[in-house]
């Protein structure tokens, strides 16, 4: 059974269950996927290049949470990313927070996923501009907000993928980082804290938040990876992917679903076992407030940045005096769709949007 099923199927009784404690934004995802690939997302008609057959394709929705349409988009992104990865080395440093500061984000979630893009970020800017880790005051990196573990559970953190050093606009010149070693994580972490709480301040939340939150460590992870392309082909599973995969889910039963997890650094398949209605509500976590961008580009690689990639490339490259090549990494094709008759490629041939009852009097 996949997800589009279980929704199709119990949806409904999770709106009579929850009522009006159902965000919009829940109540909009739930009727994208009840009605993804119906005729109430309009139809599609293709032909076939070999035998000529006729093929009526219902449209998907396009929701960025609906399983059925994200493998195209994820492919796009990768390809892209793949065609602007600079040489050299590169890091994965990772954000987080305390598990007591968890519900609290859940219940603000616009203003605290806003906040940990702007602290975490601001953070790296802060101590790259020093000379004693780098000293060039634009670094750059992309980051990707990822919010489930692998159980469904609400785990909200940042993925940032950076290369290896920073641009001087003073001096025109690239300053490389260490290849084992970007910013210290102790100091990141301190910062970031300080920083995400001025910003609740700010939003007046801060009286809402334990108070041992602050006294805790929060954990700031950077990891060497090397080449950018294993990393940001990781990341992308991530950008377009939803909280669970259907290849995951292995039967629903007696109103219970079962699926399959890994733990973290196990290879081995795990069964977890949930309430449909738990099920569901573990999945609707995850969404996103409506328009927030889950992924962002600071730096040389923000979308507004006045200086080409190809430059940067250049000063990386006079940096440690010699050409770098960049890696290669293998992208699986994206399958066109075939005639199931013959196997021949299919050409599209015209949409039709969904149309609306009109209903008289």
């Amino acid at each position: 059974m996949t997800i589009n099923e279980i929704f199709q199927a119990y949806a409904q009784e999770y709106i009579e269950t929850f009522g009006e404690n159902i965000p919009s934004e829940h109540r909009k995802v739930i009727k994208a996927i009840i009605n993804c690939r119906t005729e109430c997302c309009g139809t599609m008609i293709y032909r076939c290049e070999k035998c000529g057959q006729h093929h009526i394709v219902y449209r998907s929705c396009g929701n960025r949470h609906c399983p059925n349409c994200q493998h195209h988009k994820t492919h796009q992104w990768l390809m892209k990313q793949m065609e602007r990865q600079l040489p050299g080395h590169h890091f994965m440093i990772t954000f987080t927070v305390p598990q007591q500061l968890r519900q609290f984000i859940r219940s603000h979630q616009r203003a605290c996923y806003a906040a940990l893009f702007k602290t975490s970020s601001e953070t790296m800017k802060k101590l790259a501009v020093d000379e004693k880790y780098i000293g060039g005051e634009l670094p750059g990196f992309l980051g990707v907000l990822h919010t489930w573990g692998r159980q469904l559970a609400y785990y909200p953190h940042i993925h940032y993928v950076v290369p290896g050093g920073a641009l001087s606009k003073q001096n025109d010149r690239w300053y490389p980082s260490r290849i084992d070693f970007y910013l210290p994580v102790k100091a990141m972490s301190k910062i970031f804290k300080a920083k995400f709480r001025d910003e609740m301040r700010k939003s007046d939340l801060d009286s809402h938040i334990p108070e041992e939150v602050w006294d805790q460590d929060w954990v700031v992870n950077c990891q060497a990876v090397g080449a950018s392309a294993h990393s940001v082909k990781y990341l992308a599973t991530y950008v377009f992917k939803v909280a669970i995969s259907n290849s995951r889910i292995i039967k629903v039963e007696n109103h219970k679903v079962f699926f399959k997890y890994k733990k973290p650094q196990s290879n081995r398949w795990r069964t977890m076992v949930l309430g449909v209605m738990e099920f569901i509500r573990r999945f609707l976590q995850h969404v996103l407030p409506s328009g927030f961008m889950k992924v962002r580009y600071y730096g040389f690689l923000s979308p507004g940045a006045s200086i080409p990639l190809e430059k940067i490339e250049t000063l990386i490259e006079i940096s440690f005096g010699f050409e770098i090549s960049k890696p290669e990494i293998n992208i699986e094709p994206f399958d066109l769709p075939k005639c199931n008759h013959c196997g021949g490629r299919l050409k599209f041939v015209v949409s039709f949007p969904a149309f609306k009852l009109i209903r008289s009097g």
